[in-house]
């Protein structure tokens, strides 16, 4: 390595390039910085060109001459330099101008050894090869003309696809042979890429002329198995004719079809279009055309299915053999008609009878399953369409067919599950449909449930007419307020209000133990579950309208049971009887209790009956008062996240008893208080105006310091004239007064011919009061003064 020699100079900063030994070019002083280092350079001086990447400078620069001075044809002013060797970046210094100046060291070039003049002419040979596959002849003849080793390796600063880290790595390379080499193993990755990029092309344009020969073969062999008539077997479009020969297809169908496999034929197996018609033909010929299961007309029959499968549900049950009287009656009368008996009263008798149901009810009453037992009942197949959560209206309709991807809609895939043109379509959770910037999937419902319309029901994908009026529809449902008013004409609903705890415990004992014990591995004789500790389950240990945590809880029991018939040693200690006093060792204390409504006797304190989601349910309302003057005093705050109508109910229920003071016994200065009514489970939104008389009621034994009985509940709308209005739901809330130990109910007057749906227990557990007006409530409710 030469000597090292000292200067300072000024720098020049290069952030868009690297300027390497021998080159020379032209820079623009775009920059205060780059314009001061070229006036304290002076005229013909020397400054030192640093490259800056990322904010940081290098460690070696280059030093170079200004050549000229200028300008660009822009004006920007521009000097043309001579780079001429490697330089050290030492320090900063004060330099005589402005600027940056720097301490440099100036490094010679080292001195050539054989092994330097070995891979410089093995670079070279890379360079020709190189430029031969990607060109730039100009470049390869600069390459020719140098022989020295050092700047063989500098000039590959010129080459336009080497990074910018990479020429700074090469800058900062002091030794020619270790600089030769980075640049031989540069030049050699861009060899390999070059060759890789020629292979795959090579190899793309031999696979199109390959599929382009085949593609000629192929008609030129279709064309000589036509001439020779051996094209039958290898014919797909025959397979087809054949399955659409074998189905009872109407007749626009079969023309649809039929057109769409003379397309088959005249579209080659390349075209992307000859996949899309394989697959709408597979689609609309596996469709069950003209297939249906005969209806078993036995009344007896069906109603011994569903009383087999479900316990109570008599609405239901009783709609489901009227349906199928009606069939019966009709078929009898279309046979009489073809044997000339003469024409029977009614419409034409072979046209499909629409059958379109909406249980609506808490979760876990069997509306699901009952579906399941209608199908059984009538002999038809099943198919379960679940539409919880579906917000595309392409899911009922199908896609269309110029989308990639696309398929039939949940209708039409449900019929080919099934098998049959008739079977019982279960519509599960209809309530709970939504609707988006995609569609409103409850407006494609409103064609498939429509009897007027459902015979021609048209899949967006098929695009062919299907006959849904045979079918019968079932849908389920939570609430009713979710549904489209529209939607819901089209159905007939039928609410299931939820379970007894007398009917609860008969469901344990005849569907939910027996299936339990074989989930559990266990046989009858070694578990006994007594009817007072399955009514002690129901009771303690779940509080539900239906019966899905009486299961989860039975569940629970039995794998207990079983845990206990594995551990143990004889046959006799594998009896395990389960009773009311030994059901805290396995379930653990009650989860709830009769008492947990009011029953300790408070002013302001009613219970309350409500429906929600899950069935009815007792609500214990609290009422207080703030004393306080001003503005605001006799105002009404009401929480419990309670809706508009709800909300209205308060205000309307403190305005009466205002008009009504003198009567009631109610002091003048009383309503110069903050009153605040509260309803408790504050997550669950409430609404509706049932709760006007329980409000009322709260209101008038805070103001008049009388406790409200703890042993009635009570609903019902109120006016301001100190009217009760009939409310809805009247089963559901008297079930769970009934369940919840209460012995005195009030309803509105109107409401009392809804007590015919009332299980016949359950009237006799509670007194029910029919009332009209507002004194009768509180006659009722109030204790006495």
């Amino acid at each position: 390595m030469s000597d090292l020699v000292t200067k300072t100079l000024p720098a020049l900063p290069l952030t868009s390039g690297v300027v390497l030994p021998q080159m020379v070019l032209t820079i623009a002083l775009e920059t205060e910085s780059a314009r001061a280092a070229a006036d304290a350079a002076g005229t013909a001086g020397e400054l030192v060109l640093v490259p800056r990447l990322d904010g940081q400078y290098g460690a070696v620069g280059v030093l170079a001459h200004i050549e000229d001075r200028g300008a660009l044809p822009n004006g920007t002013p521009a000097l043309v330099i001579r780079a001429e060797g490697r330089a050290r970046i030492a320090t900063g210094v004060v330099g005589s101008g402005e600027g940056l100046w720097l301490q440099v060291e100036a490094v010679a070039e080292p001195a050539t050894t054989e092994r330097a003049r070995e891979l410089a002419a093995e670079y070279k040979a890379l360079v020709r090869t190189l430029v031969e596959r990607l060109g730039g002849r100009r470049l390869g003849s600069v390459f020719r003309d140098v022989d020295e080793p050092g700047a063989l390796a500098d000039l590959a600063g010129w080459w336009p696809d080497l990074s910018l880290e990479r020429k700074v790595e090469l800058l900062e390379t002091i030794d020619v042979e270790a600089r030769l080499e980075k640049v031989i193993a540069w030049a050699r990755e861009a060899l390999a890429e070059a060759e890789l990029s020629e292979k795959i092309r090579t190899e793309v344009s031999e696979g199109m002329e390959k599929q382009q020969r085949e593609f000629l073969l192929r008609q030129q062999l279709a064309a000589i198995r036509k001439e020779l008539g051996e094209d039958g077997e290898e014919d797909a479009t025959g397979d087809y004719r054949a399955r659409l020969a074998d189905k009872t297809v109407p007749d626009n169908v079969r023309a649809q079809i039929e057109r769409e496999i003379d397309r088959l034929e005249r579209t080659p197996a390349q075209n992307m279009e000859h996949g899309w018609i394989v697959t709408w033909l597979d689609t609309v010929i596996g469709l069950p055309w003209g297939e249906r299961t005969d209806d078993d007309l036995d009344l007896g029959h069906a109603r011994d299915v569903l009383d087999a499968d479900h316990t109570g549900l008599d609405e239901v049950k009783e709609r489901i053999v009227e349906d199928l009287a009606v069939r019966k009656l009709r078929k009898d009368r279309a046979t009489a008609e073809r044997e000339g008996a003469g024409p029977q009263r009614g419409d034409n008798p072979a046209r499909p009878v629409p059958t379109i149901l909406a249980l609506v009810g808490p979760p876990g009453v069997g509306k699901t399953s009952l579906g399941a037992s209608v199908a059984r009942a009538l002999g038809r197949n099943f198919v379960r369409v679940a539409l919880g959560g579906v917000r595309d209206e392409a899911e009922i309709r199908g896609h269309r067919r110029t989308y990639v991807g696309a398929r039939e809609g949940r209708i039409a895939r449900a019929l080919s599950e099934a098998g049959s043109m008739n079977p019982v379509f279960l519509l599960d959770e209809v309530d709970k449909v939504g609707a988006d910037w995609r569609g409103d999937p409850s407006a494609a419902l409103l064609e498939v449930l429509d009897p007027a319309q459902n015979h021609t029901f048209r899949d967006h994908y098929l695009e062919v007419d299907l006959d849904l009026s045979d079918v019968v529809f079932i849908a389920t449902a939570n609430m009713l307020d979710t549904i489209p008013a529209p939607l819901l004409d089209r159905m007939e609903i039928i609410r299931i209000d939820g379970y007894t705890d007398e009917e609860k415990v008969a469901i344990a004992r005849d569907h939910l133990l027996p299936r339990l014990l074989e989930r559990t591995g266990l046989r009858s004789g070694e578990v006994s579950v007594t009817d007072a500790a399955l009514a002690a389950v129901a009771s303690d240990y779940t509080r539900e309208a239906g019966v899905r945590d009486l299961e989860r809880q039975l569940a629970k029991l039995l794998r207990k049971a079983a845990a206990n018939v594995a551990a143990a040693a004889t046959n006799d200690e594998r009896v395990v009887v389960i009773e009311p006093g030994n059901l805290t060792d396995s379930l653990g204390r009650p989860r709830f209790r009769r008492d947990e409504a009011n029953r300790v006797p408070q002013p302001g304190v009613v219970n309350g009956l409500a429906v929600t989601g899950a069935g009815g349910d007792v609500l214990v309302v609290e009422a207080t008062a703030m004393d306080g003057d001003g503005p605001e005093s006799g105002s009404l705050l009401l929480t419990g996240q309670l809706g508009d109508v709800m909300t209205e109910s308060g205000k309307i229920a403190l305005s009466h008893i205002r008009s009504r003071r003198e009567r009631l016994g109610i002091p003048a200065d009383a309503f110069r208080r903050h009153f605040h009514v509260h309803f408790p489970a504050g997550a669950v939104p409430k609404d509706g105006p049932s709760a006007g008389v329980t409000m009322t009621t709260a209101l008038v034994s805070l103001l008049t310091d009388r406790a409200v009985k703890p042993n009635v509940a009570m609903t019902g709308e109120v006016t301001l004239q100190g009217k009760v209005l009939p409310i809805g739901g009247v089963k559901q809330k008297l079930l769970a007064a009934h369940r919840a130990g209460m012995t005195d109910a009030i309803i509105p007057a109107r409401n009392e011919p809804d007590l015919d749906d009332v299980p016949a227990n359950v009237l006799a557990g509670l007194n029910v009061h029919a009332v009209e007006t507002v004194d009768e409530v509180l006659a009722l409710a109030l204790e006495a003064a």
